[in-house]
């Protein structure tokens, strides 16, 4: 699955203007943008949609955000998703309390635009390197003998070599239990 050319951006607040001064502020710069009018009704656009990024009013009637967020980070289909709170208050308790629920980070009302850009961008740039690190694209050509991989240069390279340079994955190397006799006859486990 390819990360998308305008990454979606899901608005959860009950007030009307500031779910349309969201749109208005994102759209231009390349978002596209979901909102939602409830907590419920933002969990269950966050489910179906899979945005990038959520922006989430604290304060809601019925589910309020740091409730909304709670059960965001509890289900595996919407936990990765990255929750920026929108908020009245810059300090104290509903922020500590935010961060809590799981969110990244918090926008305090009324939003400074470049402020709300830039706190956008860097989260949905940091899910963009996440889903590339997590995605091979492509057809990996492998040598079906000793499997190692050409890379966009014709260059023949270990597996570890291919990942660790396009990734920050790391290797620990050791024998499984099928080769370990095989390459190592004479080796007797100790039993205990």
């Amino acid at each position: 699955m390819e990360y998308p050319q305008r990454p979606l951006v899901l608005a959860v607040d009950d007030t009307r203007s500031d779910r349309e001064l969201l749109a208005k502020i994102l759209e231009p710069e390349g978002y596209a943008v979901a909102l939602a009018a409830e907590g419920g009704q933002g969990l269950a656009l966050a489910a179906t949609l899979q945005p990038a990024l959520i922006l989430l009013d604290v304060r809601m009637p019925g589910l309020d955000g740091l409730e909304v967020c709670r059960r965001l980070k509890a289900d595996p289909a919407t936990s990765a998703i990255p929750v920026i709170f929108l908020t009245g208050q810059s300090a104290g308790e509903q922020i500590l309390s935010g961060f809590k629920a799981g969110a990244v980070d918090y926008v305090t009302k009324p939003f400074r635009v470049l402020e709300l850009l830039a706190r956008v961008h860097v989260q949905v740039e940091l899910r963009r390197a996440q889903h590339e690190v997590r995605t091979l694209r492509g057809i990996l050509p492998t040598c079906s003998c000793c499997k190692k991989i050409r890379d966009e240069h014709g260059a023949w390279l270990a597996i570890e070599s291919y990942i660790s340079q396009r990734s920050e994955a790391q290797f620990s190397h050791g024998l499984c239990p099928d080769c370990l006799p095989r390459y190592f006859p004479d080796f007797k486990a100790l039993e205990v």
